[in-house]
């Protein structure tokens, strides 16, 4: 009676538990390597300066970062060279 339930119940469920450990762990790692991106620093962004309005978006953005252009003597600045490409495409 002993050896019965050891040999039919037991070792069967034994077995399943340690193949669905095994499986768990082949899959986990895969699974971590396609999610797992290296890791970048962040590019650095100029701090500070004054806020200028973008004339196209309307977006203030500082004059540190900001795309320029003169036109007629005076400053422009641009969120963007899209906004810029815009602007000059306008005038």
């Amino acid at each position: 009676m002993i050896r019965f339930f050891l040999l039919r119940i037991v070792v069967p469920l034994f077995l399943f538990w340690l193949l669905r450990g095994v499986i768990r762990s082949i899959f986990a790692a895969f699974g971590s390597q396609a999610v797992r991106r290296p890791e970048r620093p962040e590019p650095a962004a100029p701090m500070g300066g004054e806020l200028k309005k973008d004339p196209v978006c309307g977006t203030y953005v500082s004059t540190v970062a900001s795309v320029t252009r003169r036109v007629n003597g005076q400053t422009l600045y641009f969120c963007s060279a899209d906004c810029r490409d815009k602007y000059r495409a306008a005038s």
